[in-house]
């Protein structure tokens, strides 16, 4: 069977690239792994309560979002955040402390001493880094804004999105907009008010300020909408090599319930986690592989919690809280999914979406569920007051769960934008590259679509 394109992996980026090439009247064909598209992306009803397994929700950062909604159909679908959901804790003391969001809140807050509150004065001095240089997170923002902003501010939001630390984590790759506006601007405050303006003249929101939003039933319509619009998708498919031929076709070679597959395009998109990807396209880019095989990846355990609304103390009024590594916490942080967004649950029903693991505490993530569920209810009970066991909790976990932009991440995907080079027809498309958000994801799948139609129409 020839096509167009042919995408390696149905999760949320792979889905979009493959909508978006067929938008442009390409034929394409998926090819997925797992027994049903979406990547980690699960969404499903219990007792009247909506579970997440993977993402809870997405940020609005770029007009494609609502653009792609519109496409598919799905746009009455979506629904925002909760007013409350604007507010965001972090453990400070054994005790939820709400971020500040505005400067009187900070100069009030007691998140933050007032020796750091009078410390951030000296950054819009302090000299900006040279412009080749790669710091660490951790290094940047002790150097820029001082060890408690690291400790109580950066350190728990890290974790929240990559489940990394900030020790490693590299700033030009895991946030360029930081790096850039200390090159631009020699100053973070100087540059978010600059910035900020700029952004008014363009559509795309920061990430900081963008709505959250989700489906009435949750993540999964996005990716089940793309699915159904895809059409096609060839599951429980295991590829084994990709080849290039002299006719400029290639040859992807698979296997499906002991029965072998073959599928030739004119292009093929690599739309599968970092590791995946690197067993694919080790004998045709082997640079690339190698440079794929070295993204470490944590594992994750998404812990989801139904309890008594009267079984919880605290009023749940906000997004959720991250508990920082420095307060020894058990857990990564919580989700107030039940106030993110209305009808997740029964009126008298609260739920928790806890995270484990990540660079932190690997081995709590891959626990048994006794000792696991045993720390999470601790940390409920603990920091939001938990009276009681709660009704029943689901346990999900992900072995290798988000990519980590490391320390010289930037010159590993240069080695995949080389690959890209040196076989034409070959690309690349997952979280491992241009960011780990919906947004991004989704930024990053119509990119890649409007690369292979521009090539292939020139063909």
């Amino acid at each position: 069977m020839d096509s167009d394109v042919l995408v390696i992996g149905a999760g949320l980026s792979g889905l979009v690239a493959a909508f978006r090439a067929r938008k442009a009247g390409l034929s394409v064909t998926v090819l997925e792994a797992r027994a049903r598209p979406g990547g980690v992306i699960g969404s499903e009803r219990r007792g009247g309560v909506l579970l997440e397994r993977g993402p809870n929700s997405g940020l609005d950062t770029t007009p494609l979002i609502n653009a792609l909604l519109t496409d598919l159909g799905i746009a009455d679908q979506r629904v925002d955040g909760s007013r409350e959901s604007s507010r965001r804790y972090v453990v400070r003391g054994g005790r939820l402390v709400a971020l500040p969001t505005s400067p009187g809140a900070f100069l009030g807050t007691p998140l933050f001493s007032t020796r750091a509150k009078l410390r951030l004065f000296a950054e819009p001095f302090i000299r900006k880094s040279p412009a080749d240089a790669e710091e660490s997170i951790a290094q940047f923002v002790r150097r820029r804004l001082g060890s408690e902003f690291l400790d109580y501010a950066i350190e728990p939001f890290v974790a929240g999105i990559y489940a990394g630390d900030p020790e490693q984590l590299s700033v030009p790759a895991a946030f360029p907009r930081l790096h850039a506006l200390e090159q631009r601007y020699g100053s973070l405050i100087k540059g978010a008010i600059m910035g900020a303006r700029e952004r008014k003249k363009s559509a795309d929101k920061a990430k900081n300020t963008a709505a959250s939003f989700s489906f009435r039933e949750g993540m999964q319509t996005l990716t089940d909408a793309l699915g159904r619009a895809v059409g096609g998708i060839e599951c429980d498919v295991r590829v084994g090599t990709i080849q290039p031929g002299a006719d400029g076709m290639f040859t992807v070679t698979g296997e499906r319930a002991g029965t072998s597959l073959v599928r030739r395009a004119r292009a093929v998109i690599v739309a599968t986690p970092a590791y995946a990807a690197a067993d694919l396209v080790r004998a045709v880019a082997p640079e690339a592989a190698a440079a794929l095989a070295a993204i470490p990846y944590p594992p994750v355990t998404v812990v989801g919690s139904a309890y008594r609304r009267t079984d919880i103390a605290h009023p749940l009024d906000g997004f959720g809280f991250l508990a920082p590594a420095k307060e020894r916490p058990a857990v990564l942080g919580s989700l107030f999914s039940s106030t993110m967004f209305e009808g997740r649950a029964p009126a008298d029903t609260v739920v928790l979406t806890t995270f484990v693991g990540g660079r932190r505490n690997p081995e709590l993530a891959t626990a048994g569920d006794e000792n696991l569920a045993s720390a999470v209810h601790g940390e409920l009970v603990r920091l939001v007051g938990a009276r009681a066991q709660p009704l029943w909790r689901e346990i999900t976990r992900w072995a290798r769960a988000i990519p980590q932009y490391t320390m010289g991440h930037l010159g590993r995907i240069a080695a995949v934008e080389q690959a890209e080079r040196v076989v034409p027809g070959l690309y690349f498309c997952a979280n491992y590259r241009g960011g780990v958000s919906i947004g991004d994801c989704v930024k990053a799948g119509h990119a890649i679509a409007e690369r292979v139609a521009t090539r292939l129409a020139g063909a």
